[in-house]
Parts: structure tokens; sequence; C-alpha cells
């Protein structure tokens, strides 16, 4: 079990006491004293590692599921002794523009915190270290804990969405840039990459928004009566995330329908250009093909002037559909 416990810890009064030895002996000590709880974090732990957890901490077999098993959706469940929390929170590096998301779970019960985390993304150190610098809040018990890590996660899905706009404030430069032909493809494949981010960062923000505001209702156990302000404050910075995900997915459809657009465009020039050169290469052709038939009674082909005349007509044909195609822009 050490393997998979990140940390485990007994607060009392808003203040960490120890590292239990035995997490079964500390929640039972947690139950019996006023203003303790345990907290346990865990990540990625095996059904094993996690069998003695369920059984000590009275967890519903369905969200244990959930828990082993990840790739759950975010939601809120309520169960007898527990309510059941799931994030996913969301991370994007800047330096090559890749968005990686996980899964954290949080159990909260009467006394006891408890979070299972999978993936990479670990939300979970800096939430400890700021509530236990503020022993006011963490005095709250369990529902400080649940409203800390969803306000961090959500918070952080702000920072994202702002880095996404700038990136695509890059891309819609590169779509409308005068030698974007050059990078045609490269292009295409940008727009693309960059709605699959899209679409797993809203996998993670919209369906979060229901939980959210269920934390903020009166019905919910668990939860203190004077935590629902603070979470009617991560629910008001949800929507704002929400807004922006809506944003940022317009926009790329205008810019992927915008992208399209000039390729067409750029085609039927590409197709006005060759039909210009096609019409220009007929003339000559045509009048070397009638002189080419060898006919007896030509008798132009006798005369001194015969030859060259032929060859200025056709520079002239050429010189004039040259002219006529470049007044009207096929060139």
């Amino acid at each position: 079990m050490r393997e998979v416990i990140v940390d485990c810890a007994l607060y009392r009064q808003g203040r960490r006491a120890e590292r239990p030895e035995d997490f079964s002996a500390a929640l039972r000590e947690a139950r019996s004293a006023a203003e303790t709880f345990l907290w346990i974090g865990l990540h990625e732990p095996t059904e094993a590692e996690f069998d003695r957890v369920t059984r000590d901490f009275g967890l519903h077999p369905l969200a244990v599921e959930d828990s082993l098993h990840a790739h759950q959706r975010p939601k809120l469940e309520i169960y007898a002794d527990s309510l059941f929390l799931v994030l996913k929170p969301v991370d994007y590096d800047e330096r090559d523009s890749t968005l990686s998301s996980g899964e954290l779970m949080v159990f909260v019960g009467d006394s006891f915190v408890l979070t299972v985390r999978h993936g990479r993304t670990n939300p979970l150190g800096s939430v400890r270290a700021r509530l236990e610098s503020d022993p006011e809040v963490l005095r709250h018990g369990p529902t400080a804990v649940m409203y800390a890590v969803s306000d961090t996660v959500v918070d952080h899905y702000l920072e994202v969405a702002a880095a996404l706009h700038t990136d695509l404030e890059e891309l819609e430069a590169a779509v409308f840039a005068r030698n974007a032909r050059a990078g045609s493809r490269d292009t295409a494949s940008r727009i693309y990459e960059f709605k699959r981010r899209a679409l797993e960062f809203r996998r993670a923000t919209t369906p979060l928004t229901d939980p959210i505001t269920r934390l903020t209702g009166a019905r919910v156990p668990f939860v203190h009566k004077d935590a629902r302000v603070f979470f009617r404050d991560v629910a008001d910075h949800l929507s704002r995330v929400n807004e922006q995900v809506e944003s940022i997915d317009r926009l790329l459809t205008d810019i992927l329908s915008a992208y399209l657009a000039q390729m067409g465009v750029r085609q039927n020039d590409d197709m006005r250009k060759i039909s210009a050169w096609a019409a220009m290469f007929a003339v000559p052709t045509a009048l070397a093909g009638v002189y080419g038939m060898n006919f007896t009674h030509m008798p132009e082909l006798h005369q001194v002037w015969g030859y060259p005349v032929t060859l200025l007509l056709m520079v002239t044909i050429c010189v004039v559909l040259f002219w006529i195609f470049k007044r009207r822009d096929w060139f």
C-alpha cells in the first residue's frame, strides 16, 4: 500500500497531526474525535491494493469500480456513507502544443477524504500544501478539501483556455498569411489537431457543470452549509471556462471554413491559369497542324514571306491572348 499512497495524514482542528502507520486506526480515531478527519491520497491503485480501503471506509462497490478502471466522465454520485466526485485535471504543454488529461476521484465522508488519481496530471500536491498553510480553512473538514481540489482544477482550466487562445491566434495568422500556400498541408493538419485538443478539453469541462451546480444546493450530504457559496464561485469560474471553450470551438470552425474556402479559390485560380496557357498553346498548335498536312495546292507555302508571316501570326495571337487573360487576372 505504501507504494500507491502518495500522502496520508490526520488533521485536528485544521492542523496536520501526524502520518499514521495504520490508516484503519487513524480512521477510527478521526470518527471518534471532534474536528478531526483523515486525508489519504492514492495513485493508480490495483484492485488488491484498493480492497482494504474499500472495506475500512465502507465505499460503494460502483464507486470503487469507477475508481479502479477510470475513463469516467466528470460526475457526482451520492451514496449512503460518502460522496463520490470525479474530476478530469488537464495540463497543456505550450512547447509542443500537447494537451494531456488525467482523472481524479474524490471520496468524501463524515471524517475522511480519499483521493484516487490516474495519469500524470497532479494538482493535489499544491492543494495539500496550500490548505495546510491555512488551518482556518482546513478546520471545515473534508468539505474544505473537496472545494480546494475542485477550485484548483477549474482555475487551471482557465490557464489552459488562455494558452489555447494564444495558440489559436497563431494558427489563425498562419491560415491568412500571404505565404499560406507553401504550408497548406501543414496548416490543415494543425487545424485538425487543434480541434482534437479542443474536443478533449471540452470533455473535461462541460460535464463538470452539473456536479458543481449540485454542490451549491442544500440537498447534498457531507457538504458544510458555509461551503455552498464557495462552490458557487467554482461554478462561476467553470461557466467562464465553458464560454471560452465554446468560443474556441466556434473560432476553429470559422478558421476551417475560411481555410477550405481559400483552398477552393486557389484551385480555381490554378485551373484558370492552366486553361489560359492551354488556350495560348492551342493557337500555334492549330496553325502548325494546318501547315503540316502537306497538301499540294497550298499557295502560301511557295511564297518567300510564308514562313515568317506564319510565325509572326502565332506570336501576335499569343501576345493578344496573354494580354486579354492578364486583364482578367488569369495570370
